[in-house]
């Protein structure tokens, strides 16, 4: 389950794992213009993790999940 909501300088998604064995804590994914940052609570150490992804990262992120295994350079029109 998810929920997406639009603030006033992000994009805010909130990750919810469902009924399982073993749940995990929320995750929450903020997209602003330069950046992407991913939230969750550490509950051994009760402190939240956050982790700052560029756009160029994101992207590479994203083009990684449908590619097989391997090491790639994915090139974009403002590398030309």
């Amino acid at each position: 389950m998810f929920t997406i909501e639009h603030e006033f300088d992000a994009t805010v998604i909130t990750l919810v794992d469902e009924p399982g064995s073993h749940l995990q804590e929320d995750v929450t994914i903020q997209a602003f213009e330069d950046c992407v940052t991913i939230e969750q609570l550490d509950t051994r150490t009760d402190k939240v993790q956050k982790i700052t992804l560029s756009q160029s990262m994101l992207h590479d992120l994203a083009a990684a999940l449908d590619l097989p295994e391997g090491v790639y350079r994915l090139h974009r029109a403002e590398d030309s």
